[in-house]
């Protein structure tokens, strides 16, 4: 743990929300800060309270609302870290989940040194990334589309001179030909 660290801070982002919980770096336990607004201004305001951006360590799980946070306080000093839900450690029999449980959670653990931090991509890794996924996708509704056509007897085969009714008559089975011939 690095010793110029004061304050734990352990944040549950959501889209309209984000639930904030601080604890020192004794061990006391953590306690509930506030919801705060979805913006990052709002979090800076709260993360300035507990004193310079080296004193303050900020963790929150990796989840839809992306890492734009991450980016704004590692620009503006804040040491933060991004944890993957797999990796949080969890007491057995330890099953149920909720906001109150999980920031507070987060804030201890990260004082404790038990949390690993997933690796957060620069913006030009997460244009990359991004443009690989459509790309899968434009390749699968491809793929989904000549099935469906296909399945419709669109597709002309070696049977047939490519029009209409002979797609219709070929010997294939078509079971969705309106209209043949």
């Amino acid at each position: 743990m690095d010793e110029s660290i004061k304050f734990f801070v352990g944040l549950d982002a959501h889209k309209d929300s984000i639930a904030a919980a601080v604890c020192e770096a004794g061990r006391e336990p953590s306690r509930f800060v506030g919801t705060l607004g979805p913006d990052v201004q709002g979090v800076l305001k709260t993360l300035r309270k507990y004193g310079p951006a080296r004193q303050v360590s900020v963790v929150y799980e990796a989840g839809p609302t992306g890492y734009g946070l991450h980016r704004e306080l590692t620009r503006r000093g804040y040491r933060c870290e991004i944890i993957a839900p797999s990796l949080i450690p969890r007491r057995a029999g330890e099953r149920i989940k909720t906001d109150r449980r999980d920031w507070a959670r987060l804030a201890e653990l990260s004082r404790a040194g038990e949390l690993k931090a997933i690796w957060v991509p620069d913006q030009t890794h997460e244009a990359l990334r991004n443009l690989w996924r459509a790309r899968e996708d434009a390749v699968n509704m491809r793929l989904r589309a000549r099935q469906l056509m296909g399945y419709l007897g669109l597709v002309p085969s070696e049977h047939s001179s490519g029009t209409a009714c002979a797609v219709a008559r070929s010997p294939r089975p078509a079971m969705h030909t309106r209209g043949a011939c």
